[in-house]
């Protein structure tokens, strides 16, 4: 599945082009919701870059329709955009997971505690071997300020507080998008990275590791005990209506939310909304 880059030369009319953008844990979902939608005679364009907050910040410009998000709207984005009226439809959750490379898990890593992936992220844990692990370097890919994922890691680790600056190693770099999270982690030895947990299923060279002794199984996600679970949105500038309601509509019906299911989300049914 490729996702369309966003179109900018919708013209008005009956023919307008739809644009959505943002979380590239959502694009997924919606891209093939806009494959599926065509015959309805909905022309949608799904792109992701900046990814949540990016496409929060679109949509606050004007420059499309729906943004695409993993993240909850904060303050601070309500305050960049105080002309928009930013209304969140949730169409789902999922989890995030702290992602190491199989050899890793199957050397003994099979769950860290809160203060082992601080320490791995702040650069305080060198080695594999101080978790339990093989001889092997870590290295770790940190999502960029402003993704979904990078919120629920932070929040995670630091309840809200504002987390420490990037450590300065050479075993530390930043990555933006899922795909490209997930490339990294398969690529590299030791790698450890924050990911959607739908982005590694059935991926044998990687592993999610429990957090505190709490698996990120799909009962722990639904009732709220995995530690790093996520609601994903669709966001429009005032209620939904015209084209985007009806995209969204289909989004939450029962076929819309099967594609939820097949990327690896909850549906909103499973978490009892």
């Amino acid at each position: 599945m490729s996702l369309a880059t966003a179109c900018a030369d919708a013209d008005a009319g009956s023919n307008t082009v739809l644009q959505a953008s943002g979380s590239t844990t959502v694009a997924p979902v919606v891209a093939d919701a806009a494959e599926a939608v065509k015959a309805e005679g909905l022309d949608i364009t799904v792109a992701t870059q900046g990814g949540s907050a990016g496409g929060i910040s679109q949509l606050g410009a004007g420059q499309i329709d729906i943004a695409l998000s993993s993240k909850p709207l904060s303050d601070e984005d309500r305050a960049a955009s105080p002309q928009t009226d930013f209304v969140p439809t949730q169409i789902g959750a999922d989890a995030v997971g702290v992602i190491i490379t199989r050899q890793v898990a199957d050397a003994g890593v099979k769950n860290l505690t809160v203060a082992q992936v601080q320490g791995l992220f702040e650069g305080k844990i060198k080695n594999w071997k101080e978790v339990g692990g093989p001889d092997l370097p870590v290295f770790v890919y940190d999502k960029e300020p402003g993704r979904g994922t990078r919120e629920v890691l932070d929040k995670y680790l630091y309840h809200g507080e504002k987390p420490p600056p990037p450590p300065n190693s050479d075993n530390f770099a930043i990555v933006g998008g899922n795909l490209e999270t997930r490339n990294k982690l398969e690529s590299t030895p030791g790698a450890v990275a924050p990911l959607s947990t739908g982005f590694v299923e059935g991926r044998d060279k990687l592993a999610v590791v429990s957090l505190d002794g709490i698996s990120a199984s799909t009962q722990n996600v639904a009732s709220g005990k995995y530690p790093m679970s996520r609601p994903l949105y669709m966001i429009t500038d005032g209620k939904p209506k015209g084209d985007a309601k009806q995209f969204i509509d289909y989004v939450l019906s029962d076929k819309g939310q099967a594609l939820m299911t097949k990327h690896g989300y909850l549906t909103l049914k499973r978490i009892g909304k």
